[in-house]
C-alpha cells in the first residue's frame, strides 16, 4: 500500500490487483475508520481476520468512540469459527459493538466482498473468483452504491457468530 493511499487527505481511487494488497486495503480502512465498518464476504477467508495484528487494529478502532461499531455479513461462518479465535474473542467482549451474521438465501449470489468505512471509504472487490479489486477513499457519493448494496445483503441476514456459547 502506497504511503501516498494511506495518508491521502482528498478523494483517492486506488485499482488492486491481488489478494495481498486487499489485506493490507483492509488493514488502512480499519485505521482510518472513526465510527462503523460494515464488512460483506463469502467467508473471510481471504482477507486476514485471523491474523493478530487486525484484532488489534479492530480492538483499537471499538476503543475510538462509544459508537463504534462492526457489522459483518458473510455466507459461511465456519472458517471464521475455526481460523478466526482472536475475532471470536472480540465478539465476546465487544458483543455490543459487533454484528456477524450469515446470508440469508436471498443474497447468496452476492459474489462481490466488500468493506464500507464510514460512508466515505471502500475496498470492493469485483467478485469473489478474481483479485480485482479497488480501494476508495474520501468519496461519500461513490460509497453510497456500495452501502445499499450491503444493506440489502444485511437485510437477509440470519443469526451468524455470536460472543456467547450456548449448550450444556
Amino acid at each position: 500500500m502506497s504511503e501516498a493511499a494511506d495518508s491521502a487527505t482528498g478523494p483517492v481511487e486506488r485499482p488492486l490487483a491481488s489478494i495481498a494488497e486487499q489485506v493490507e486495503a483492509v488493514d488502512v480502512l480499519i485505521d482510518r475508520a472513526r465510527s462503523r465498518l460494515r464488512i460483506f464476504d463469502v467467508d473471510g477467508s481471504d482477507w486476514g481476520w485471523q491474523r493478530a495484528e487486525r484484532a488489534e487494529r479492530v480492538t483499537a478502532f471499538l476503543r475510538r468512540g462509544r459508537g463504534a461499531r462492526i457489522d459483518m455479513i458473510v455466507h459461511e461462518t465456519r472458517w471464521l469459527e475455526q481460523s478466526c479465535p482472536r475475532l471470536l474473542a472480540l465478539l465476546r467482549t465487544w458483543g455490543h459493538a459487533m454484528t456477524v451474521y450469515r446470508t440469508g438465501p436471498e443474497a447468496r449470489s452476492a459474489m462481490d466482498p466488500l468493506v464500507v468505512a464510514d460512508d466515505r471509504h471502500f475496498l470492493h472487490r469485483f467478485h469473489v473468483d478474481g483479485a480485482r479489486a479497488v480501494l476508495v477513499f474520501d468519496t461519500p457519493s461513490a460509497a453510497r452504491p456500495l452501502i445499499e448494496r450491503f444493506d440489502e445483503i444485511w437485510a437477509t441476514g440470519e443469526p451468524g457468530l455470536s460472543g456467547t456459547v450456548l449448550g450444556l
